[in-house]
């Protein structure tokens, strides 16, 4: 399971500009199985997103596609963790 922050590297009248483009992508990974949930930051800075089901260099192939990296907006980081416990209903997370 990763844990993805990605924080915004610029002005965010740019970052509005690419959003329904980013959101479309988002879309993709959640129609693939690959996000589990995701978000803005609060304040907004950036976003944070909750994969699994895949290898770390098949995720990193998926960011390199987001508009937001595709355009310079945003810098991401991954942390892989396994989780140990989970609340009912989120099994899959474990693996």
């Amino acid at each position: 399971m990763f844990v993805i922050t990605l924080r915004y590297t610029a002005e965010i009248d740019k970052i509005d500009d690419a959003l329904q483009a980013h959101t479309e992508w988002v879309d993709g990974q959640y129609d693939d199985g690959v996000f589990v949930a995701s978000g803005a930051m609060i304040p907004r800075e950036g976003g944070v997103i909750l994969a699994a089901g895949l290898p770390r260099s098949e995720l990193e192939a998926r960011l390199a596609l987001d508009p937001f990296q595709q355009k310079g907006l945003a810098e991401y980081q991954i942390v892989e963790f396994a989780p140990r416990r989970v609340a009912a209903g989120l099994e899959r997370l474990q693996g």
